[in-house]
């Protein structure tokens, strides 16, 4: 290998690393504003899901958690748990560059959390008992959280494969 060669795969790596650091980032910010648009929704009660119901009650029953201090760290949780999703994402998805692929990924993670993850949340009611404005509401948010996350690491990585090519 030439050392033009050996400079050209040192770039590209560089950048396909600056690739999936974005979709790292990206997946903290949409786990951020996911979480925030959740609670929103709760506390207009559009929803009768809290975000906190989640990540926070699940397993600490204190009575801080029901304050401002259980919020922000149950959003903060959800932008966390959120960078695993987002490295998901990027490791499996990342070359399908189309936005019904975000639909898609946000409606199967709803689906994901809702049944099969459902005992690990016992203070959330099973699906059977939500409203429907609940379940519109929360399949929404999760399908605008797919569309987020899945758009954008696939735009970021067709914009890398458009620069090495």
């Amino acid at each position: 290998m030439s050392d033009d060669e050996k400079k050209r795969k040192v770039a590209r790596d560089s950048y396909l690393s600056r690739i999936r650091n974005k979709a790292l980032y990206t997946g903290f910010i949409g786990g951020i504003m996911s979480g925030t648009f959740g609670y929103i929704m709760y506390y207009f009660n559009i929803s009768k899901v809290s975000p906190k119901s989640f990540v926070l009650t699940s397993w600490n029953h204190a009575s801080w958690t029901d304050g401002k201090l259980g919020i922000v760290l149950s959003i903060i949780l959800i932008g966390l748990l959120s960078i695993v999703v987002a490295f998901l994402y990027f490791l499996l998805l990342k070359k399908v560059n189309t936005i019904w692929m975000g639909v898609v990924f946000g409606a199967i993670l709803w689906g994901i959390v809702f049944y099969p993850l459902h005992p690990l949340f016992p203070g959330v009611p099973a699906l059977t008992e939500f409203e429907s404005s609940t379940i519109i509401s929360t399949l929404s948010l999760y399908v605008l959280y797919g569309v987020f996350i899945g758009y954008t690491i696939s735009y970021d990585y067709a914009v890398y494969r458009h620069k090495t090519d």
